[in-house]
């Protein structure tokens, strides 16, 4: 099954993008649930986002450095399930 990675909501009154700085894993790499995947920058603070679900890393969309928006896919896994 293919699961896809969003840019959660980063709060109230929070920029409704952020920069992607790095990947914690490259494409192909399997990952498991909880573990940190990608990390994301805005103006006011620096946060990792977690892999929703154990798979591989199948389809990387954004790189270094580009401005994501909020619900945007920015990579999807597949699972076992």
């Amino acid at each position: 099954m293919r699961v896809e990675v969003k840019l959660p909501n980063l709060g109230k009154d929070a920029p409704n993008e952020a920069k992607l700085s790095f990947w914690f894993v490259e494409k192909g790499e399997e990952i498991s649930e909880g573990d940190d995947l990608v990390e994301m920058v805005t103006d006011k603070a620096t946060f990792q986002v977690p892999c929703p679900a154990t798979g591989k890393l199948v389809e990387v969309r954004f790189g270094e450095n580009d401005k994501v928006k909020v619900g945007d896919v920015m990579a999807v896994l597949e699972t076992n399930a």
